[in-house]
């Protein structure tokens, strides 16, 4: 079995990134593993602690871990699941609120894995990983919007290439707390998880480098919708920039734009705009667009996918100036 390591995984020790991806197994399971050569990272043996970097291929014995018995015990969720495009390589997808991308040892049944799998079982049968049919790339929990899902290997590759390299354009709508005082710029920072909260990322001096440009969309009286071009592929890119901006992304809670935030208004204006807030039930991030090469024909191709009915209520009030 082969792994492409996305740049939301890069930095992360090996045993640590295949603990989390290998669930049914042990760390020193894992560990045991590569210290006999069953598990290679770049066709090389390597160590257990080797920290991962973007790009990386890792190869593991199938007979070793039996991963097509493991692949077998993935279940299938029947959620809605709207489809934007599907041909024989891949489909377009607009991910829902609230689903993490992939199984974890905290929740095996109820990720896009299983709803993918769910609705494109047969499609997926040439998918290069049986543990993450499906996946090449990432969103958030509670990041909506457009997201690629490969079917066989030779569409995964060519797609995964593209990320890597950096030609995938993505377009992303973020509605944030504040009136942004830029009307358009680039972020460009270094980025790495935070020593006292290892689930953030925050800006170091030694870490990846994280690119986005942005154009403001509309600043309300008191929230901003801004339009994000995101460079680079960080994990939690565009709330980390916001946040270290001054304006969080409303109901971001991990990066300071919770709804305790709320205290910062008069009491009256706190009432109106928590209803608003809570409906989501999540944070106002989401994937809008995305171009790339179709894998079979390289003709470049779009997709749109719009927000849920919530998102598209509280841009609407900010974009009129109503909040």
């Amino acid at each position: 079995m082969r792994i492409s390591v996305s740049s939301s995984d890069e930095l992360i020790r090996l045993d640590n990134f295949l603990s989390s991806r290998l669930i049914q197994f042990s760390r020193s399971k894992i560990q045991k593993l590569i210290l006999n050569g069953s598990i290679t990272v770049n066709n090389k043996a390597a160590k257990k602690n080797l920290k991962l970097s973007y790009g990386d291929t890792i190869e593991i014995d199938k007979n070793s871990l039996e991963i097509n018995e493991i692949s077998k015990t993935l279940k299938k969720w029947d959620y809605p699941l709207e489809v934007i495009y599907k041909d024989n390589n891949f489909a377009i997808i607009n991910k829902p609120l609230g689903v993490i991308s992939h199984p974890t040892a905290n929740n095996k049944e109820k990720t896009l894995v299983n709803i993918i799998l769910n609705k494109f079982e047969k499609e997926l049968s040439g998918h290069p990983d049986p543990l993450r049919p499906g996946i090449v790339h990432r969103l958030d929990r509670d990041t909506t919007g457009v997201m690629i899902i490969p079917f066989n290997e030779y569409a995964h590759w060519k797609i995964a290439d593209q990320f890597k390299n950096r030609k995938v354009q993505k377009e992303y709508i973020a509605l944030t707390w504040g009136e942004w005082i830029k009307d358009e710029g680039e972020i460009d920072n270094i980025l790495a998880r935070s020593k006292r909260n290892p689930l953030k990322f925050q800006s170091s001096l030694k870490g990846k480098n994280a690119k986005s440009k942005f154009k403001l969309l509309k600043n309300g009286r008191y929230f901003s919708a801004i339009t994000f071009y995101p460079k680079t592929g960080r994990t939690h890119q565009i709330r980390v920039h916001c946040s270290e901006e001054g304006f969080p992304i409303i109901g971001d809670d991990l990066y300071g734009g919770g709804i305790s935030k709320l205290n910062e208004y008069l009491p009256e204006v706190q009432k109106k705009m928590k209803k608003l807030i809570a409906q989501n039930n999540g944070h106002y991030l989401h994937a809008a667009r995305i171009a790339f090469k179709h894998p079979e024909t390289n003709e470049k191709i779009t997709f749109e996918a719009n927000p849920n009915e919530y998102f598209n209520n509280l841009l609407n009030l900010i974009v009129d100036n109503e909040i």
